[in-house]
């Protein structure tokens, strides 16, 4: 669902670059009052396993895929301040070193999968979980708050392309939400599984366990789910579904995907390794390195706003 350059016009990059903007003011002022140093490493690696998942696109039906987006997911485990800004870190990265959308389509790509989505899908999960208690309740709320944030991101994407006039509202509508909510079953099920996992293992990671403190250790966990996103990166992004995404697939039903615009700039475009005569070990290290630079980005970005003399 990343946006390309091309597709937007210019009021409509100047009004969602501005609604980015103030979103991740807030959630930069937010996360200075709230985020404990206990969650700084998660953050990192919680970014770094979202990169490396969304490289991993899956076949949907009809010769479209899909991928993760993992703002649910980040948020149930951190709260929605730490999404916005984990969020905010991989699309950055993903635009400006592998023109994964557009670098003036930014502010649109942010707007719609990091802050239309956690804050969307958090406010959905918070309403489920109050009303199915217990870890159904948290693993209902999650998977449906995951496929809630796909369709929601879907559509904040369509409206911006009907305001550019790319496509009438109608048209844009329909034909985003009804891809996408295929795309947010497989965004459910991901979400759910991963929670599930979480739940067994570690309780005390999600956020809404208030009752249960953060765990001691907390450098040993995101070790462990570094490796995880590491693996992803290395093992599996290389054999991804080649199909087109939802809105790739929506541009060329409508007619407007030689629009798009690719940045000749970005050194790992199409997530390759430059140099390398293997595409599959092109896209592993290439996924390797953009997994390491996610981190790194997020662990500095919260290291600026998270005192460290705070109390966990």
């Amino acid at each position: 669902m990343h946006v390309p350059d091309g597709f937007l016009d210019a009021k409509t990059i100047a009004a969602t670059g501005a609604l980015s903007a103030m979103g991740i003011g807030m959630a930069l002022r937010s996360g200075r009052k709230s985020l404990p140093p206990s969650r700084l490493p998660l953050m990192g690696v919680g970014a770094a396993f979202v990169f490396a998942a969304q490289m991993i696109n899956f076949p949907v039906i009809g010769g479209t895929s899909g991928h993760l987006i993992g703002a649910v997911l980040v948020a149930v485990l951190m709260g929605p301040t730490a999404a916005i800004l984990v969020m905010t870190s991989v699309l950055i990265v993903q635009c400006f070193l592998f023109a994964d959308g557009g670098i003036l389509a930014l502010g649109a790509n942010i707007l719609n999968m990091g802050i239309v989505a956690p804050l969307a899908g958090y406010a959905i999960f918070t309403g489920v979980k109050k009303a199915i208690p217990g870890n159904l309740g948290i693993v209902a709320g999650a998977g449906f708050a995951g496929w809630c944030s796909t369709v929601a991101a879907s559509l904040a994407c369509a409206g911006e392309l009907a305001v550019s006039e790319i496509a009438p509202w109608n048209t844009a509508i329909p034909a985003m939400a009804n891809i996408h909510m295929l795309i947010g079953v497989g965004e459910a099920i991901i979400t759910m599984l991963v929670v599930v996992a979480i739940l067994r293992a570690r309780p005390e990671l999600i956020m809404s366990n208030a009752s249960v403190n953060v765990p001691q250790r907390p450098v040993t966990i995101a070790g462990y789910i570094l490796i995880v996103a590491l693996a992803l990166a290395l093992f599996v992004s290389p054999f991804a579904s080649v199909w087109p995404d939802g809105l790739e697939r929506v541009a060329s039903t409508l007619g407007f995907e030689h629009r798009a615009v690719t940045s000749a700039s970005s050194p790992f475009s199409e997530y390759q390794f430059p140099g390398l005569s293997s595409a599959l070990a092109a896209t592993a290290l290439a996924g390797v390195f953009g997994t390491i630079a996610t981190l790194l980005l997020t662990i500095v970005i919260a290291r600026l706003i998270i005192p460290r003399n705070r109390k966990k």
